[in-house]
């Protein structure tokens, strides 16, 4: 697959979202994750979507989530907040699988990979010190298709080419416009079914076990 082509397809990538890449869950499963009611989803396109009430509100950020399933990854594109970089968000996600989350917001970017309820690999490109220990595989990969598309206003749409590369998906602007599980949620809103989560600040360090029931089995 050719990531340079890729990332001109994923205009949906470049501004303000967060997308999350989890294994083997159905959408419903996904927005439960989420802290979301899946019954309140509606089959809608990128068109009709758009027009749910979604970004600042006088309570606060509510984000417009758009999920799915394809080749036995659940995606969930999120626009106008970041729940989805959250770190009990993500531990929830992952917990008996693993997730991929990308995201973009004002003044900071995010790569993070989880798996069964704890950080494996977090970082913000172009910025070493971020970077979670022991240090991943992903920091190169990342950098390097950045400075591919540098000077572009690609945002992130890089590196969500690059893990849709990894995990051998399309997600591309001509498929996420059309019909898809959608729904808006507050940012507060608690993840579902939540067991014991990190309380410090940042992403999980690795080492740190969240207890969310029997192991996965996954190493």
């Amino acid at each position: 697959m050719d990531i340079e082509a890729d990332a001109g397809s994923l205009d949906w990538a470049r501004a303000w979202m967060c997308a999350t890449f989890t294994r083997g869950l159905a959408p419903e499963e996904v927005f439960a994750r989420y802290g979301a009611d899946p019954e309140q989803a509606r089959l809608l396109g990128c068109e009709a979507a758009s027009d749910l009430p979604s970004g600042e509100s006088g309570d606060g950020m509510v984000s417009l989530l758009r999920a799915g399933s394809i080749g036995g990854w659940a995606f969930c594109v999120e626009q106008g907040g970041g729940i989805g970089f959250g770190e009990e968000s993500l531990a929830e996600l992952s917990r008996g699988t693993e997730t991929y989350s990308v995201a973009t917001t004002e003044g900071i970017d995010v790569f993070q990979y989880w798996r069964d309820g704890e950080c494996v690999e977090y970082f913000e490109p172009g910025m070493e010190h971020s970077r979670s220990e022991p240090l991943g595989p992903w920091w190169d990969r990342v950098e390097e298709a950045l400075a591919a598309h540098k000077g572009e206003g690609a945002g992130m749409a890089p590196v969500v080419a690059l893990i849709l590369d990894h995990l051998g998906i399309t997600l591309d602007d001509a498929a996420l416009a059309g019909p898809w599980p959608s729904l808006t949620l507050a940012d507060d809103a608690p993840a579902a079914r939540l067991g014991h989560t990190y309380a410090g600040e940042g992403p999980v360090p690795p080492g740190i076990v969240l207890d969310f029931g029997p192991s996965s089995g996954l190493s």
